[in-house]
């Protein structure tokens, strides 16, 4: 049996690369021989100024796995009833809390309060965490996998791609939609109420703000010229057009703080091993933002690696492709559910078809009045499907 310089390779210090750090940490005899590779930027618990717009949508599960490693952030706000409707159509459904007997359906979060709560765990969690370039896998055979950070190189036992898109046999869409990131105060809030509201161009979304005090997160999908457009408006111009788009259910919207637009684009990975190399996370599979399931499928994925390789950790030194494989048949069902959602939703909304367009409200509508069907679309935005 061969002796590697560590048993796994974390590649990328994101939320799901920390979190699976954490996890392992807590499965393996030696936490030490658990390496997380993070760029000089990750490097850094620094938060960024309130106005950044940036934020993440957690689901329940995700909550109470977060809270497990204690990284769960102190500010954040709770959604008790989701709002999904069409502009311009029949149909609209609520999700509420209550339907499932949870405290909340889930909670908005920084990113960077996130990040912070982590690296906070990472410190005193017995793991080595490397800092440097973007790390990469350079080589593998049936005795390890090598990882180069740099100019240094190491072999391990497996290595876990958890950030960036990655190279393998993919599934890629272009949606030829962009998403600014905004961040608004409302003359009306609805405290515990998020809302995803389907237009021609995309999706469109407000969600509680972590900052409170009737203030929203804006994610709003539209065409990339359009997009452009709304980015370069000086706030009044942009809080009136948003007000227009989403409706008077908040009352005025007023724009604060910095605006970001980001491509749009599906890349989901078709099997997520190969050999001792295995992807989870944004390396994985890359989501359409709509009903927010990236981070949270992300997060399932981690959970269920380190459910996976508890054995293997107590004998690193064997070979742990067969446990490999069966973490990817275990994630397979998950995958495919959540990545179907997210990428028929945004297309359907968008056709232009008006029969389509009625039948997507006509279906809203039977999702409102029959809780039935309801349910398990919610359960898995709410939890995903764990095996």
């Amino acid at each position: 049996m061969t002796e590697h310089a560590y048993d796994i390779a974390i590649l990328g210090a994101g939320p799901v690369g920390s979190a699976l750090a954490l996890l392992l940490a807590r499965a393996a005899p030696d936490p030490s021989r658990i390496v997380l590779l993070q760029s000089q930027v990750e490097a850094s618990p620094e938060l960024p100024p309130a106005t950044d717009p940036r934020v993440l949508a957690l689901n329940h599960g995700s909550r109470v796995l977060l809270s497990s490693l204690r990284a769960w952030p102190e500010q954040k706000s709770d959604i008790h009833c989701i709002h999904v409707s069409q502009c311009g159509r029949l149909g609209r459904t609520l999700i509420q809390n209550t339907d499932f007997d949870v405290p909340e359906l889930g909670s908005v979060v920084s990113y960077q309060q996130l990040q912070a709560q982590l690296y906070a765990q990472r410190q005193h969690s017995g793991i080595t965490v490397l800092t440097g370039p973007a790390a990469c896998v350079t080589g593998q055979d049936h005795t390890g996998i090598t990882v180069t950070q740099g100019t240094v190189s190491f072999t391990c036992g497996i290595a876990v791609q958890s950030d960036g898109t990655g190279e393998g046999n993919r599934v890629r869409r272009e949606y030829g939609q962009h998403a600014v990131l905004a961040s608004v105060q409302a003359s009306l809030p609805r405290p515990g109420w998020a809302w995803e509201r389907f237009t021609s161009e995309g999706p469109l979304a407000l969600l509680p703000h972590p900052e409170g005090a009737g203030a929203y997160a804006v994610v709003w999908c539209c065409a990339p010229a359009r997009a452009a457009r709304l980015a370069a408006m000086e706030e009044g111009e942009f809080s009136a057009t948003l007000s227009q788009a989403f409706g008077s259910r908040l009352g005025r919207l007023t724009s604060f703080g910095e605006r970001q637009v980001r491509p749009l684009a599906l890349s989901a990975r078709r099997t997520l091993t190969e050999g001792r190399l295995v992807a989870i996370g944004n390396a994985a599979q890359s989501l359409h933002p709509v009903a927010g399931q990236g981070l949270n499928l992300g997060l399932r994925d981690a959970a269920r690696l380190v459910q996976t390789l508890a054995q293997w950790l107590l004998v690193p030194n064997t070979n742990p492709t067969l446990a490999l494989a069966q973490f990817a048949r275990a994630r397979r069902t998950d995958r495919l559910l959540t990545v179907g959602l997210t990428d028929v939703m945004p297309r359907l909304f968008t056709t232009g078809l008006t029969p389509i367009e009625h039948a997507c409200g006509l279906a809203l509508l039977a999702l409102d009045l029959a809780a039935p069907l309801r349910a398990p679309l919610a359960r898995h935005l709410l939890q995903g499907r764990r095996a």
